[in-house]
């Protein structure tokens, strides 16, 4: 298996039906995800300039919203966390609410704290982050 096909086994179902199925139903379907809430990012491809949608588990910090960049615990970053260095300013569905954001990765010292929020939600991360050597981000996503 090559870099860029790598897929979590666990992480399979979170694609483009996930995506497209949230979006018709305004978040009805797709918002739970095994048990855990979803949101759907929306970010600026690097090199195309078109929108490109994921759909991540998200914790909650204050009004913040956090998702991990975690690709499973891929060697690489995921693309929307690359697309997002290149342009911070995206948009995020929370059920039937679209909001335009401002991502930024967290600091070295409060990642440790969001690092419990997020786990908290999806213990997973934990075992992504024992498969690689890459420090996986937590991205904060603030409301514009």
């Amino acid at each position: 298996m090559t870099e860029n096909n790598y897929t979590a086994p666990d992480l399979a179902l979170v694609g483009a039906d996930h995506v497209a199925a949230y979006r018709d139903s305004g978040g009805e379907v797709g918002y739970l995800w095994n048990g855990v809430p979803t949101l759907l990012l929306t970010v600026t491809g690097r090199r195309s300039g078109q929108p490109r949608t994921s759909a991540l588990i998200f914790a909650r910090d204050g009004a913040d919203y956090l998702v991990v960049a975690s690709m499973g615990g891929a060697p690489m970053h995921p693309k929307w966390y690359v697309n997002l260095q290149s342009q911070p300013e995206a948009e995020i569905q929370v059920r039937g609410d679209v909001m335009a954001v401002t991502a930024r990765t967290a600091t070295p010292e409060e990642k440790p704290r969001l690092w419990e929020l997020v786990t908290a939600v999806w213990p997973n991360y934990d075992v992504y982050q024992s498969r690689t050597d890459r420090d996986i981000p937590v991205v904060v996503l603030t409301p514009s």
